[in-house]
């Protein structure tokens, strides 16, 4: 209890107030079984001019994209961030902020809120958009419960080609409520949902339907068919997107989708090892919109006819009554769904349909130098900024190999899927140059022809 600045009297006198003699009767729940026998095998303390240069020398060997040119994605993407970005995000008024939940102090975090929900919305084809959610997994998650509780129907169609880390997540959250998640399968040439193939009897007993755009393996779905597919039997259908493809992809309410959901992490920020990054959350319908987890910020005017900004919805437990909230999630992402809203706001319409250019451009150029040094494509479904190859090595190895030479390349497949053990998943976007692409291919390419 050393870090704990109280006295052993102090700790006496609460112990007692408790009821307990010891501290350790504060554990006594815990099985004895679980607990330690002997202290941890840690150094002991540092002064603190060591203890910064210990972690200074455990820092470095961590690899950071000043090092090392990425190939990989899989979720999380390296993007170019408009500097100005940093220089914004960075002023007093939004680091320091108080939780919007007091309109008449927090007007100017509730308006980038605002912001933020009428572009997610009009990025998506959707009419309105919640004030966002942790990451597009718990997005997705809450997407599926709202689904059930919509269609009061117990099963939820997750596709087998939909990011595993996303199934997982998706599955804790329904298997503890009870409800099933039925795997969908994909075609194993195309890559892609295989429709065709399923019982249209199951679209009458799914809740709603999960369709990734592009999916885990970087191909496109035909997600207007499987949007009918779905429909005919009166459920949803729920598409997770990724934000920058839809600078040149069909909306999703414009194929029918009922709810969207996605990860906003390559809208403007960093990597930072995997998070925190921001998901967001679209419906139409007043039905469905009355529904949505979290909270949503709304436009009004004050008694003095000026605009304003309130938190118009917030059907959270800690607002209203525990059986009436549609959630548990008791946050936002603020600050990262304002980074996600200058980002957008900088590039513009036509700036994000440049990005997506990019990366479709520059994935294909990739993938062609890939084919001609002797790999094969995986999947042969049309592709945005990701794709898979296949080829008769150990890619562990070469994963290794090629990082020595400052390169991250693509994530091995064999860890998902041990079908999949010959597959390496590729990702390029608009950051990377064609002096990159041309050295990494031709690098990568050295260990198909055996050379």
């Amino acid at each position: 209890m050393s870090y704990i600045p109280n006295t052993q009297q102090e700790q006496m006198q609460m112990l007692k107030a408790c009821g307990l003699s010891e501290i350790d009767d504060l554990f006594s729940q815990i099985p004895t079984t679980l607990k330690l026998k002997q202290p941890l095998n840690l150094p002991g303390p540092l002064a603190e001019a060591s203890l910064i240069k210990h972690m200074n020398i455990l820092a470095s060997k961590n690899i950071n994209l000043d090092t090392a040119t990425s190939f990989l994605g899989a979720g999380a993407y390296d993007h170019l961030v408009p500097s100005v970005i940093k220089h914004l995000v960075s002023r007093g008024e939004f680091l320091t902020a108080y939780t919007p939940y007091q309109a008449e102090i927090s007007q100017g975090v509730l308006q980038s809120i605002f912001e933020f929900q009428t572009l997610i919305a009009e990025l998506t084809g959707m009419e309105a958009a919640n004030a966002s959610m942790y990451d597009g997994a718990t997005a997705l998650a809450e997407a599926a419960l709202l689904a059930c509780n919509a269609t009061r129907r117990r099963k939820v169609g997750l596709p087998a080609n939909l990011h595993p880390e996303w199934i997982e997540v998706a599955r804790t959250y329904l298997e503890n409520q009870d409800i099933e998640p039925v795997i969908i399968p994909y075609q194993s040439d195309s890559g892609q949902i295989d429709i065709a193939t399923m019982d249209a009897s199951l679209a009458k007993e799914l809740s709603c339907l999960v369709v990734q755009q592009p999916n885990f393996f970087g191909c496109i779905e035909d997600a207007t068919g499987i949007c009918s597919w779905i429909k005919n039997g009166d459920g949803l259908l729920v598409a997770a997107v990724n934000p920058i493809s839809l600078g040149i992809l069909k909306r999703p309410g414009d194929y029918g989708a009922d709810i969207v959901v996605g990860d906003g992490g390559s809208l403007g920020n960093p990597l930072s090892y995997g998070g925190p990054t921001v998901g967001f959350f679209a419906t139409s319908g007043t039905s469905l919109i009355r529904r949505m987890p979290g909270r949503i910020v709304g436009e009004t005017i004050d008694g003095e006819s000026k605009r304003g900004y309130v938190l118009t919805m917030q059907t959270r437990e800690q607002h209203i009554r525990r059986e009436k909230a549609t959630s548990n999630i008791c946050t936002n992402q603020a600050l990262n769904a304002l980074v996600a809203t200058m980002y957008l706001s900088l590039l513009g319409k036509q700036g994000l349909r440049a990005v997506a250019n990019q990366c479709l451009q520059k994935t294909a150029y990739l993938q062609q130098a890939l084919l001609r040094a002797g790999y094969q494509r995986r999947f042969t479904g049309p592709c945005f900024n990701e794709f898979t190859i296949s080829g008769d090595v150990d890619w562990a190895k070469v994963n290794h190999q090629m990082l020595d030479k400052g390169f991250l390349a693509g994530l091995p497949l064999q860890q998902f899927d041990k079908d999949l053990s010959d597959s390496l998943l590729l990702a390029v976007t608009e950051a990377r140059t064609k002096e990159e692409i041309d050295e990494f291919s031709g690098l990568l390419g050295g260990y198909c022809s055996g050379s």
